[in-house]
């Protein structure tokens, strides 16, 4: 980059110059942050309240599933549960094996393209993000068109819906995926090239499959209850919510794992190098799972709905144009949800790994980092976030659908309910394998922000694309800036002009 010729290039250096003591000063704080991971002094207990309450929650959800789903196990209302439920009966037999294989197949799906995504890692990920962005539409409208075709017309018209959304979304950030998939492609490098991190997302597959499995006995329990629709489906709703709560922790206790490794890779130039601490695989996923655990679980409460929603809102934003009305009204959503990204966002889980912070003032930290060194607008206009949630959601959708059929040749009455349900299955699992790479483009962006070196000792290539896309950035948005204080000063003029 210092030896680029061309002009952009040469104003980006001059205006880079201002900020090499700061990164003097980030790389001394990468230091520091290199050092807590490894001393278990700095750590305290963080968020404790919240690691209590999620485990209880398990406990207590694990007991009523086990409770649904033996009441009709091999036997119709085994433990008399029928009889507190005269209110919403309409004995409608059936039985919790007619139905747990069913799980089974969403859960066997789920995890072999999961499994399949780790193994390719490196090789084929790229294409298979790729396509997931361009089918992902295709497939959703298929579906709805299959809906409509079972006479489920409330599915078709919500798919279709989705569909709409999907592919408005799509165009809106058609011009930033080349840039999202070089993001991408660089976070694939670095975690193929850690083997030890793609064996503990084997390990927690496994670990939260073993839990479907109670989950699933339940949920087949319910199905199967003489319940009518309406109790069931309000049943399904708060332990699909369970599910979901269990699984985005699960999502980011890895985060916090591979998070923890990659910044110590990116900090030591390399996981051979002989400043690497020992053992800090072990150590990142002890402090995982115990003093930092209760800030996972607040965290995850909040970081997955309020990110969805503002990638929906920054895409609408780009295409609204002038329409002045429709321009005030996103905005102020835009900036109402920008105030809640600044205390709820992923890339608390960085800090969260290395400094051993609580949730909220990681958060804070984190987003601070960011915003003061201009990273956020990078960050902003990356969508690897969403272009790997579109993965996720293919890969719940195909095991939905595969259950779903299934269901569909046995009892179409039950499809909305199996094939909604798995498709969560699908989600979480394939969510687990690809959770790793989202942790590695977090911590690619905090150790940027802290000292732009260590990318560049990783790699340079990439380090000067990186620069050169946060200069355009920074650029677009005094642009934007000096366009809007432009327009005021000629208002307030005009306004001058007809009051004369």
């Amino acid at each position: 980059m210092a030896d680029s010729g061309s002009a952009s290039s040469s104003s980006f250096d001059s205006a880079s110059i201002a900020t090499v003591d700061q990164n003097a000063v980030r790389g001394r704080m990468s230091g520091v942050g290199g050092q807590a991971l490894s001393d278990e002094s700095s750590r305290s207990w963080r968020d404790v309240f919240w690691s209590f309450a999620f485990i209880i929650h398990l406990i207590s959800v694990g007991f009523v599933l086990v409770v649904l789903g033996l009441n009709r196990f091999k036997k119709s209302n085994r433990l008399q549960i029928d009889k507190y439920t005269n209110t919403i009966m309409e004995n409608r037999v059936g039985l919790t094996e007619d139905y747990w294989p069913l799980y089974a197949l969403a859960g066997g799906v789920g995890s072999l393209l999961g499994w399949t995504w780790l193994f390719l890692l490196g090789s084929f990920a790229n294409h298979v993000m790729k396509i997931s962005v361009h089918i992902l539409t295709t497939y959703l409208a298929v579906i709805s068109v299959l809906c409509f075709w079972g006479q489920l017309f409330f599915w078709g018209v919500a798919f279709a819906i989705v569909a709409g959304l999907q592919f408005l979304y799509v165009i809106s950030v058609i011009d930033r995926l080349p840039f999202t998939l070089l993001v991408l492609q660089k976070a694939v490098k670095m975690v193929s090239g850690l083997p030890e991190v793609i064996r503990v997302a084997y390990a927690f597959m496994i670990v939260m499959l073993l839990c479907m499995g109670v989950w699933s006995f339940g949920v087949a329990g319910i199905v199967a209850s003489s319940m009518g629709d309406g109790g069931r489906w309000w049943l399904l709703v708060v332990f699909s919510i369970s599910l979901f709560w269990a699984g985005v922790v699960f999502c980011n206790t890895l985060h916090v794992i591979v998070s923890g490794m990659v910044f110590l890779v990116l900090f030591h130039g390399g996981r051979e190098s002989s400043s690497m601490p020992s053992k800090s695989l072990m150590k990142a996923s002890r402090y995982a799972v115990t003093t930092s655990f209760g800030s996972i679980c607040y965290g995850s409460l909040f970081t997955a709905p309020i990110r969805t929603l503002r990638w929906e809102i920054r895409g609408i934003r780009s295409k609204i144009g002038q329409n002045e009305c429709l321009l005030c009204c996103v905005d102020f959503l835009f900036h109402l949800v920008e105030t809640l990204v600044r205390f709820f966002n992923k890339y608390a889980y960085v800090q969260i790994a290395v400094y051993g912070k609580s949730f909220n003032r990681s958060a804070r930290d984190a987003w601070e980092l960011l915003q003061s060194t201009g990273v956020e607008a990078l960050v902003a206009y990356d969508c690897s976030g969403a272009v790997l949630l579109m993965s996720t959601i293919m890969g719940g959708l195909t095991a939905g659908t595969c259950s779903g059929i299934w269901t569909w040749i046995k009892w179409k009455d039950k499809v909305s309910m199996v094939a909604c349900t798995a498709t969560l299955m699908g989600m979480v699992l394939v969510g687990l394998a690809i959770v790793v790479v989202e942790s590695a483009v977090t911590s690619i962006y905090i150790c940027y922000a802290e000292d732009p070196l260590l990318i560049q000792k990783w790699d340079a290539e990439f380090f000067n694309q990186i620069s050169e896309m946060l200069h355009q950035r920074l650029q677009h948005r005094s642009a934007r800036a000096r366009e809007v204080l432009t327009g005021n000063r000629f208002d307030s003029c005009r306004e001058d002009l007809e009051q004369a």
